[in-house]
């Protein structure tokens, strides 16, 4: 498993520039999706599904979409992308980084279909990606946490260490550590996007640590879950996770598709549409958080209020130098940001977490 997200080049860039994107001329237009897990209602392909109907009410009869849910990211997904292009889908989303070499291969057999991938990085004439900058939500909810704390242990439920996710716990990391100095963030592995039931033991192995603020990057409300069981405070992923956990859920970082694929499929429809390279933060409206739980006090609020104002803004950046990663080495000089290319190849802890990479 490799990560949902790797920037693209430059030069590949420059390289689509000129090549010809399908043109669609059926009505109503027929949109596929392809999710990684069960849609459920919270969690990371919820919140896609969620985009689907979002472009749906906005569209009417223009358009007519089709979805198939707990694609595996292995070969039976490039059978699941070939069967919505051979039936006619003139568009199709795929939204998760294992599905993008069959997204690439199937885009070569059938030029004038629009493909389209979440968080992966390869294009082509008629294949574009799109991702969500999900550290800028991090850092915010990284701050709650660090102020939240009593023990100064924060635990991290993680599904691949992989430059996407690794930009997650860093962020999380800085945030809790610029407000709580003291502030350790210790990471389980569980290699999955989605199982509910490691996602669970993770968590509570992390409470049995000394964790009392619980997160996560995989796709279950199990973390939240765990965290009210124990009576321990939890932040949420992809989704306002907070009727799982009332009085444990501190807030979440939430993911927001919907103006995403309208504006696609509007462009589908117009035969404006070419293959891009979109990665959206605060101000695309495409990351936010989920309400804040009253328990945090108001001037944490009040903090992290000003800091996403400054984020959609453009005047902050949650890797502003000094970045110092775990064994001490700098990685961002201060004053200076990584760029988009660093955080994409990132494969290192920050300073503040104590849990070492898992060896390749």
């Amino acid at each position: 498993m490799v990560s949902r997200r790797t920037l693209l080049s430059s030069a590949a860039t420059v390289a689509l520039a000129g090549l010809a994107a399908p043109v669609f001329s059926a009505d109503p237009i027929k949109v596929g999706y392809v999710y990684v897990s069960p849609i459920g209602d919270a969690g990371w392909t919820f919140q896609h599904d969620l985009g689907r109907k979002q472009m749906e009410q906005a569209l009417g009869s223009k358009v007519q979409t089709r979805f198939i849910e707990s694609v595996p990211e292995g070969a039976d997904a490039e059978r699941v992308i070939r069967e919505l292009a051979q039936s006619g889908h003139q568009v199709i989303f795929a939204t998760s980084f294992g599905y993008m070499n069959y997204m690439e291969r199937v885009s070569k057999q059938f030029p004038k279909v629009a493909f389209v991938h979440a968080t992966g990085y390869k294009t082509g004439p008629n294949l574009g990606i799109y991702n969500a900058r999900f550290y800028e939500a991090r850092h915010l909810t990284g701050i709650v946490a660090g102020k939240m704390s009593k023990s100064n242990v924060l635990g991290y439920v993680a599904a691949f260490p992989i430059p996407e996710v690794l930009q997650g716990i860093n962020a999380f990391t800085r945030g809790a550590r610029s407000v709580n100095p003291n502030a350790e963030v210790r990471v389980i592995w569980v290699n999955s996007w989605y199982d509910p039931g490691k996602e669970r033991d993770a968590a509570n192995t992390l409470i049995a640590q000394g964790a009392d603020v619980v997160t996560h990057h995989t796709d279950s409300t199990a973390v939240v879950q765990a965290a009210e069981e124990k009576g321990k405070f939890a932040v949420g992923y992809h989704s306002d996770m907070s009727k799982y956990g009332p009085k444990a859920h501190l807030t979440a970082a939430t993911h927001h598709w919907g103006a995403f694929y309208t504006k696609t499929i509007n462009e589908a429809i117009a035969g404006t549409w070419k293959p891009g390279n979109l990665w959206g933060g605060f101000k695309d409206g495409m990351v936010s958080l989920a309400p804040i739980n009253p328990a945090v006090p108001a001037d944490v609020r009040a903090m992290v209020a000003k800091l996403e104002g400054d984020l959609k803004a453009g005047t902050f950046h949650p890797f502003t130098g000094p970045v110092v990663d775990q064994d001490g080495k700098e990685r961002a000089p201060a004053g200076k940001a990584l760029s988009d290319d660093d955080l994409g190849k990132m494969d290192y802890y920050v300073q503040g977490v104590a849990s070492r990479l898992p060896k390749k």
